[in-house]
């Protein structure tokens, strides 16, 4: 089994602009507008898109996380989209890479995301 291409083209695409400043006119064409999203800060969970362009707001006023796709695969269920993530940070004196994490995407019948969550990598 494999990632549908339509799918796969989002995410990628999602992982590129994280970063930059694209990714608020993004959301809407990537996230549902009810979608449930992890808030790894506060380790609760938001819902909607403008909760989730908040938090990303609120992240990157206190720094710049960096993300960096490594891999994607279905779960075992095969629905849901598993990608693998090497999590970082840019600061002034360079960019510092961390752990690597699975976010884990699931869909809804219009292709947008409808949740996602983090798992960590043993």
């Amino acid at each position: 089994m494999t990632v549908p291409a339509s799918r796969e083209d989002m995410l990628r695409r999602m992982y590129e602009v994280f970063s930059t400043d694209e990714r608020d006119t993004f959301v809407a064409g990537c996230l549902a507008t009810d979608v449930d999203w992890p808030n790894v800060l506060d380790g609760t969970r938001l819902h909607g898109r403008e909760a989730v362009r908040a938090y990303w707001a609120r992240q990157f006023a206190s720094a710049h996380p960096l993300v960096r796709l490594e891999g994607l695969r279905l779960d075992r269920d095969g629905e849901a989209v598993v990608v693998t993530v090497r999590q970082g940070l840019r600061t002034a004196d360079g960019d510092h890479w961390a752990g690597t994490v699975e976010h884990v995407y699931r869909f809804g019948g219009d292709g947008l995301v409808t949740r996602m969550d983090v798992r960590t990598v043993s």
